[in-house]
């Protein structure tokens, strides 16, 4: 898995808080043992900020890491349905068939891979949303394909800003 900054995991966090709320994302992370009150701020900035040292940037493997992965699977998993998981694994296939098993792109498949992270990320976004599916994307993602997920998301804002905006697989 790929190491997320601060400000990545703050904006994953926050954009929790806008599908859950705030409140009721603290309740869930209580309920999956993630955090051990509900009491607290009501933005979600400072939760993340909470969340991210307790989780060490999802590094350490805490209580709080693994509520914050299950509640995020559970808010994906709610919008994507059991068809549109079984979806996604077989265009994972052919993003995991381009890499080797020290999670390095195979040289060879290099030209396939790019596809293979379009399909996938289409699919994705077409349930879930673009911002969304990035970050399960990142979230998901081995360090090669991780740079390639953020150097093609800033692409993308380029593009926006100025006025144009590439496909996916740009």
């Amino acid at each position: 898995m790929a190491q997320i900054t601060a400000s990545e995991f703050r904006e994953a966090v926050c954009l929790l808080a806008r599908e859950l709320g705030v409140q009721r994302l603290r309740d869930k992370l209580v309920r999956v043992g993630a955090l051990v009150t509900r009491r607290g701020s009501p933005e979600a900035e400072r939760l993340a900020e909470q969340l991210y040292m307790l989780t060490g940037g999802l590094r350490r493997q805490t209580a709080a890491t693994l509520g914050f992965f299950a509640v995020w699977n559970e808010t994906l998993h709610s919008k994507l349905g059991q068809d549109g998981e079984e979806r996604l694994e077989q265009l994972a296939e052919k993003v995991n068939a381009c890499l080797d098993d020290n999670d390095e792109v195979i040289p060879d498949k290099e030209a396939e891979l790019e596809p293979a992270l379009a399909a996938y990320e289409s699919a994705l976004e077409a349930a879930v949303g673009r911002d969304l599916a990035y970050f399960d994307m990142l979230l998901k993602a081995v360090p090669p394909v991780a740079e390639r997920l953020r150097s093609r998301r800033v692409d993308i804002k380029r593009a926006t800003e100025a006025g144009s905006e590439p496909t996916s697989g740009d």
